[in-house]
């Protein structure tokens, strides 16, 4: 974007405030159509959105303020454009896990993701079906669940391997007409084994000396 750098990456301890700022649902999603649509007056958003103009312009305010987004070239001078400033927004997940309010901040993020998921997975199918994408791109869309077993320095190569492939593919398809934007989410989320079921407690024989309501020591 323009000369800033593509990623911005967040410090919870340092960056505490913006952090609380980026979980706001709208802010989110203003923020994601910058990202995918390039800049955009608070008026066109609003449109995008369902929102009222006060209300992005508000929040785009908000994200000005903490450095998410900046004052993009203006058509005219009767309303402000905006743009995103990095193209990635990122995070230390341990680092996360050790700031006060950084679990809750990190987990209210991952549900945006999942609500922006859920947003695309519904305008890709409408989509395919009114004709807008060709049907070329039917088979190789889709979501995955696979589950592999992993070590934690296995996982972390894995994305390593999908960030950089990701790139790379995107550098070799610039400029092909055939290119279209494409979503792609990937999740990375280990799982501890199911805790054994306990087993069953021998039950109490019922008699004269025995309280049948009771545990058995």
């Amino acid at each position: 974007m323009d000369s800033e750098p593509s990623r911005r990456v967040l410090d919870p301890d340092r960056d505490g405030a913006a952090l609380k700022a980026l979980t706001h649902p709208l802010r989110i999603e203003l923020l994601g159509l910058l990202r995918q649509h390039g800049p955009a007056t608070a008026s066109e958003l609003a449109a995008r959105t369902g929102e009222s103009s006060a209300s992005t312009s508000y929040h785009l305010r908000v994200l000005a303020k903490y450095g998410f987004v900046a004052e993009a070239a203006h058509r005219d001078s009767r309303e402000r454009r905006w743009k995103s400033v990095h193209a990635v927004t990122s995070w230390s997940n341990e680092a996360m896990h050790r700031a006060p309010g950084g679990r809750a901040a990190l987990s209210a993020l991952r549900r945006r993701q999942l609500e922006h998921l859920e947003r695309s997975l519904a305008r890709h199918e409408a989509d395919l079906e009114s004709g807008r994408l060709d049907s070329a791109w039917q088979e190789p869309a889709g979501l995955g669940d696979t589950l592999p077993r992993l070590t934690p320095q296995s996982l972390t190569e894995l994305w390593e391997a999908v960030e950089a492939k990701t790139a790379e593919l995107a550098a070799r398809d610039e400029g092909d007409p055939r290119a279209e934007q494409v979503v792609l989410f990937t999740a990375g989320l280990p799982l501890a084994p199911e805790p054994s079921a306990p087993s069953a407690a021998p039950s109490a024989p019922s008699g004269p000396d025995t309280d049948a309501e009771g545990s058995a020591p």
